[in-house]
């Protein structure tokens, strides 16, 4: 009886934690810059009207989220090992696609979108949170 009431405990236990990892939400983008060399990325608070120069370098993506909140995510090319000496990087992946679905963590922010006409396959890659602005009053 005892045991049975601690292996309830421990599912009970388990299933509140995988409960409390973000869930998946639809975006848009908005801007997009991809490149190999470095370039100025403009962002604009929209609420305080202050605009800042980003100076990146690889994948920029302005997100939109459903409560009129944007982001600008980035994504620099990763390190991928295959052999030994220079090239041992891999590209971002970029969505091709101008609404795709957003799991954030941190300052990550995992995109996934579809590449299939069917729906199955789905794309995904890892961007790092830049910046957020506030939604539009």
């Amino acid at each position: 009886m005892k045991r049975t009431i601690v292996v309830l405990a421990m599912l009970l236990l388990a299933t509140l934690a995988v409960g409390q990892k973000d869930t998946k939400v639809t975006v848009k983008v908005i801007e997009r810059e991809d490149s190999n060399v470095p370039y100025s990325y403009m962002f604009a608070n929209g609420n305080a009207a202050i605009a800042q120069n980003l100076n990146l370098r690889g994948a920029t993506l302005t997100i939109q989220f459903p409560d009129g909140r944007t982001a600008v995510v980035n994504c620099t090319s990763k390190f991928q090992e295959r052999f030994a000496g220079p090239g041992n990087v891999r590209s971002c992946r970029v969505p091709l696609v101008d609404e795709l679905q957003v799991e954030t963590n941190g300052d990550k922010a995992k995109l996934f979108w579809n590449v299939s006409l069917d729906g199955k396959k789905v794309q995904s890659e890892t961007y790092k949170i830049i910046a957020v602005s506030d939604a539009p009053k």
